[in-house]
């Protein structure tokens, strides 16, 4: 640590009463003293420059008002390894005062959070919804409005089939201030870490990520568009749906023999990767006690797994 850092701190504690006084509420001063050690008073006095430093506290604190408004984080968590964390959403997340998060946040992701924040559970499972999605949204800006520093935490990327638009609408409209951090969404990380690329030059041009389950329940996918060998297909919340994804893409004509691979918590040490065909995969998981979160992935990339395959090795199960 920085020799300087002694000498911050000491005037850190001379300013405390008068920015208590200015302050009535603590996350005001809270975040008074967040933007300062941050900024360039903390530079002054870590270089020596004490007087320099106090004349910008008090300048800063005098052209500060008391926080009335608060802030929202929409915060991608990645698919589970909290080494996939981006620097800016690490930042955010130990500094909310609440943290509303979501069921597929894994439990090494949210720990990184702030300690003395306040945790509100708001996941989903298939038809059992802790807080329905506009009750979510309402508590957001209820929140901000009362001056808090919101983090909505949620499993992957936040616009990635995780309703993250719904919810900044809902901000938008209310005129509430919100910061969007993107994360590593499922495809990509379950992907990498099953050692199946996406994209490849001798198996697939294109990619497409499909949701496994619509609003209402059904599965009325345009199955046409899915039958090119060349695209690689990524199957999002298709646990329970998979052997009628499998049969509704033969139905309209995939092949019967075209590979497919199911990864159940990916990126986490608890990673299993199963491997077959349309034909064939509900056969080879049926005895397995498979649970969500997973990602399905369809196509000849998953030829590539057997070869390309470095995490947890141990737990690669194959037909």
């Amino acid at each position: 640590m920085p020799q300087g850092y002694g000498r911050l701190a000491a005037l850190a504690g001379e300013c405390r009463d008068m920015v208590k006084a200015r302050f009535s509420q603590i996350n005001d001063r809270r975040y008074f003293w967040e933007k300062v050690l941050a900024g360039p008073a903390a530079e002054k006095a870590l270089m020596g420059d004490l007087q320099g430093a106090r004349s910008f506290i008090e300048q800063t604190l005098e052209n500060t008002s008391e926080q009335k408004t608060g802030e929202v984080y929409l915060v991608g968590g990645g698919p589970g390894d909290p080494d996939l964390l981006t620097f800016k959403a690490l930042r955010l997340m130990q500094q909310a005062d609440v943290v509303l998060h979501d069921r597929l946040v894994s439990e090494d992701v949210l720990a990184l959070c702030r300690r003395d924040a306040d945790y509100i559970y708001v996941g989903k499972k298939r038809d059992r919804h802790a807080r329905p999605q506009e009750e979510i949204n309402a508590l957001l800006v209820e929140l901000a409005k009362e001056g808090k520093r919101v983090l909505r935490l949620k499993g992957g990327d936040p616009f990635i089939f995780g309703r993250g638009g719904e919810e900044i609408e809902t901000l938008a409209s209310e005129g509430i201030p919100f910061q969007v951090v993107p994360g590593i969404t499922a495809a990509s990380g379950c992907a990498s870490y099953a050692g199946i690329p996406l994209t490849h030059r001798d198996h697939a041009q294109s990619v497409r990520f499909v949701t496994g389950h619509l609003k209402d329940g059904s599965y009325a996918l345009n199955w046409n568009e899915m039958l090119d060998p060349g695209q690689t297909l990524v199957f999002y919340m298709g646990l329970l749906g998979l052997p009628r994804i499998c049969q509704e893409l033969m139905d309209h004509g995939r092949a019967a023999q075209t590979p497919i691979a199911l990864i159940q918590q990916g990126t986490t040490r608890n990673q299993r990767v199963f491997t077959g065909t349309l034909a064939t995969i509900n056969k080879i998981i049926e005895s397995e006690k498979v649970k969500a979160p997973t990602l399905i992935i369809v196509g000849s990339v998953v030829t590539l797994h057997e070869m390309l395959s470095w995490y947890n090795n141990e737990k690669l199960l194959e037909q």
